[in-house]
This record gives structure tokens, sequence and C-alpha cells, in this order.
């Protein structure tokens, strides 16, 4: 009786293998390969909701190729995440293979870590390197598409396992509904229990053989994507660094940039890139770069810069060559006897100490002769006259000047905000119109004469930058020199292209300026140097 078909027992041993799938589902939920908690989910939603471009890239993606949206996810906090990890593909939904291919690929290539280094906590950054990457996911999604059908396939086939395993359950169920007394089943439920079983064993040989060719497909297309990744992954890493480098240009700390949501940065960017702000970026990186290594340079009340070998006994800067005479008892005598007639050899250097503590103020000639060149050259010097001034908290103001009634002035004092989209509006304002000097330069003397009248504070500074002449009144020139003798202010100019004219004695810029240089080469932002040493 017990060797029967219609025994409930039998029947159980025979479907024990699909009762255990049946209470266990077999297919993984994670539809993500990286692993993320909710604060990076609550990060990838933040930026999402926020970037339109994102959703733009998702929509057209989901046109073509199915779970798209998921890899963009996958493709960000890969960027994103400070430690990325990549789930095992065997916790992964076989619908998600490619997923999981694609940024496995990505992540392992060499790029990936060049990448990480722009953006790795960063939203924003991350965000737009899955923009950057979009014609790289765009080609490897197509090289995998028939691996993504394959995929897809072994998804289908793992659901109707999972669902015939269910199915067994769902029979042997009703045969214990039915059995008698001695534990045997009705022929008709117990055959029911049988051709679920074989249609059990059918469906995951199936998947068996489904799975398996999708690993086929996916290795197959794996040096396709390989390739693939590493391009998108560069270009992504290129765009990443030339964003950072121009916001570093403009002088844009990460503390401004975290404070943008994504559109206005976005938006920021772009300005930057296009029109005539794109032709100002490298001179302004290279002027502030030039700056800051002439700030490092100079010590106030120290000797500063080293220019050569001189005798003395100053004991502070005495060569190693000579201290190492301590170290030999029989040199010590020769050491003491130089040291008394101050004939140790000694580093000489020069050193420039900062006497200006009022305003620096810059005024940029914005006629029509300095469109171009001259005014990129002229306003990266001012933005790098700003950043001397908020690193010696002095007021900086930037005066644009033209005609006689053509002035503007921007105002930075040293205690508020870094006002970015005022810096940009001085750097885009160009008036074009004639040149006059009385003007800006009154304009310049009155903010240090309510500077001095408020705060007692004197000794401003002066940059008048410009590639013309003009002239100017007796009277006002007499006012100019009282006013320079009473605020004790110092006055710099720089002849952009009119080196013969500008420095010529007696010429206007000599009488305005103390100190006057002239600049042919308008690639050269060395030929200020010293003017970042001295205010």
């Amino acid at each position: 009786m017990g060797k029967t078909v219609n025994k409930l027992r039998e029947l159980t041993q025979r479907a024990g293998r699909w009762l255990g799938l049946a209470d266990t589902p077999a297919t993984p939920t994670h539809t993500s390969a990286v692993v993320s908690d909710r604060f990076d989910t609550m990060a990838w939603r933040e930026i999402y909701d926020q970037a339109g471009t994102l959703r733009e890239l998702a929509e057209d993606l989901n046109e073509h190729y199915d779970y798209t949206t998921d890899l963009l996810a996958d493709t960000f906090l890969s960027a994103y995440k400070a430690a990325p990890q990549l789930r095992d593909r065997a916790e992964m939904d076989p619908s998600r293979a490619v997923n999981h291919q694609v940024v496995s690929t990505m992540m392992g290539s060499p790029e990936f870590a060049e990448l990480r280094r722009e953006t790795a906590g960063d939203p924003y950054a991350a965000a737009m390197a899955v923009l950057s990457q979009a014609d790289g996911l765009r080609r490897m999604l197509a090289r995998a598409k028939d691996a993504h059908t394959a995929a897809q396939h072994a998804a289908a086939a793992r659901r109707e396992a999972e669902q015939a395993a269910d199915a067994v359950a769902a029979a042997l169920e009703s045969a214990g509904e039915h059995v008698d007394d001695e534990g045997t089943v009705p022929d008709e439920q117990a055959a029911a229990v049988a051709q679920a079983i074989e249609q059990a064993q059918a469906a995951e040989q199936a998947a068996a053989a489904a799975a398996q060719g999708a690993e086929q497909a996916l290795t197959a297309v794996q040096g396709g994507l390989r390739a693939a990744a590493r391009q998108a992954m560069s270009q992504a890493a290129d765009d990443a660094r030339e964003e950072a480098a121009l916001m570093r240009a403009w002088g844009i700390g990460p503390g401004q940039l975290q404070r943008m949501d994504f559109d206005t940065r976005a938006q920021l960017a772009q300005r930057l890139r296009g029109g005539r702000l794109g032709q100002f970026a490298e001179l302004i990186g290279r002027f502030r770069q030039m700056a800051t290594g002439e700030r490092a340079r100079r010590v106030e009340n120290a000797p500063g810069e080293l220019v050569g070998i001189t005798l003395g006994d100053d004991l502070g800067r005495v060569i190693p060559s000579e201290l190492a005479q301590l170290g030999v008892p029989a040199l010590r005598p020769v050491f003491a006897q130089r040291y008394a007639e101050a004939r140790l050899m000694l580093y000489e250097s020069r050193g420039e100490q900062v006497t200006g503590q009022g305003a620096i103020i810059a005024c940029i000639d914005c006629s029509s002769s300095m469109q171009g060149q001259r005014e990129a050259w002229a306003k990266a010097c001012a933005l790098a006259l700003l950043d001397q001034a908020r690193q010696a908290t002095r007021d900086f103001v930037g005066i644009l000047f033209s005609s006689a009634e053509q002035v503007r002035t921007f105002r930075f004092p040293a205690a508020g905000p870094y006002d970015i989209a005022t810096v940009i509006e001085f750097a885009e304002h160009f008036f074009g119109g004639g040149t006059d000097f009385e003007a800006p330069l009154s304009a310049a003397t009155e903010l240090l004469a309510a500077e001095f009248n408020a705060e007692g504070r004197a000794r401003g500074d002066i940059v008048l930058i410009t590639d013309g002449q003009c002239a100017v009144h007796e009277d006002w020139m007499r006012e100019w020199n009282a006013a320079k003798h009473t605020l004790d202010f110092r006055s710099f100019g720089i002849s952009l292209g009119d080196r013969g004219r500008a420095t010529t004695s007696g010429s206007v810029l000599d009488a305005l300026c103390d100190n006057l240089r002239s600049l042919d080469d308008l690639t050269d932002t060395e030929a200020t140097a010293d003017l970042f040493r001295v205010i």
C-alpha cells in the first residue's frame, strides 16, 4: 500500500523539492546593482527631481530599452558614494543582468577612479557625470541588446518555474483535503499532483537553459562593453575636471557650489563656458594661480624672496655648508672667527612689505578699443585683485568706465558674502564708448575718502588698466594730487598695447600713476606679478 502513487506520503516526498521552492521565493528582489541605503536613495531622488535633463535622458532611454532608470540610478550612485559596493549578480533580479554588467564594467575601468576624484560626495557632479556618459550608455545598451533579450527570457523562465512550484504546492494541498483515513488520495487529485511535478521539472530545466543562454550572451558582449565604458568614463572624467577647473578659475568654492540647486549650478556652468565669459576663463585661472603664488612668496616683516648669497652674522640665514663646520671640531674656531668678523655666508633676500590698508580699487577701461583680448586680460587681472583684497581683508571695488557718463561701480566689502552673480555681472558688463579718466578716478577717490571718514582707513590702492590716453583738466589734476596727499593712496597704471606712448615722461598716465608699466603680450600674466607682492 505504501508504494502506490495514490498515497499522500509518497506524493509529498516526490513534491518535496517544489514545496521548498514554493515556500522560499527564488527570484531576488534587488533591482539596483550598487548597494545603497535610504540616504543614498534620497540623494538620487532629490537630484533626479531637480534635474530635468536627467529625466529627459531617462525617458529617451526608456523608449528603446527596459529598466534604464534603474541603470541611471546605479551610474549616479557609483560616482556619488564614498565607497560604492557592487552587489553580487546572484542577488539581482535576472531582468537587470545587463544593468549589472554595464555598471560592473564601468566601475572596473581605470578611468573610474579618475572620475570619482571629482564626483564623490557631490550629487551635482555625480549627476553631471551621468549626463556626460549618456552616449556611452546608449552604445553599451545597444551592444547588449541581445544579451538583454536573453536576460528577459531567463527572468520569464525563472518566474514560470516559481509558478510551477507554486502549482505543485497547490495540487498537493488539494490532495490533502481529499485524503481518506488510510492516507489514500483519489486518482484525480493524485494525477494532478503528478502532472504539476512534471511541469515543474520541465520549467526548472527551461529556466536553467535560459539562465545559461543569458550568461553566454553577456560574456559575448563584455569586450564591446569594456571599450564603450572606458570611453564614456574618460569623457565624464574630462568634463568633470573641466567644470571643476572652471569653477576654481572663477574663485567659486565647493561650499558655494553645494548651496546651489542643480539647475542654478548647471546654468552657472553653462554661462561661464559660453559667450565672452568663456574666453576669460583661461586667463582668469592663470591670473589667480600667479597671484596665489606671489602671495605665498611674500612674508610681511620678513626678508622675503631669495636672490643670492651675501656675508654677515645673521645665524638665521646661514647657508648649510657653513653650519656643517660646527660638526667638525677642528673647524669650529674658524666658524667662530668668521662669525665675529661678520663674514659668514648667508642667504640674501629681498622683501616687500605690504603697506596698503584701505580698499583696492580696479578701474577698468571698457572703451570700444578694449573689446576682446584686452578686456579679458584687464578683467582677469581685476578678479585676481579681488582675491588679493579678500585675502588681506580689504574692501574691493571694481569700476568699469568708458565715456564720461559711462561709469559703473561694483562693490565687494571685505566682510560681506562672496556674491558670484555680481562677479559675473562685473565680468560681463562692457560699454564700448570713448575714454575718460576723470570720472572713474574721481569715483575711486570719493570711495577712499568715504572709507577714511567713516573708518579712518587710509593708504588704499587704485589700479588703472587701459589701452588709451586722454586729457585731464589742470584743476582736476590738482584735486587728484591733493586727494592722494590727504588719503595717502597709491596709484598703479597698466597700459595695454601702448608701450611707447604710455610710459613717456610727461604723459597723462605717467602723471596719474606712481607705478606705471606697459604690456604688449596679452598672454603674459607674469608681467604684473610684482603688483601682487606690493599691493
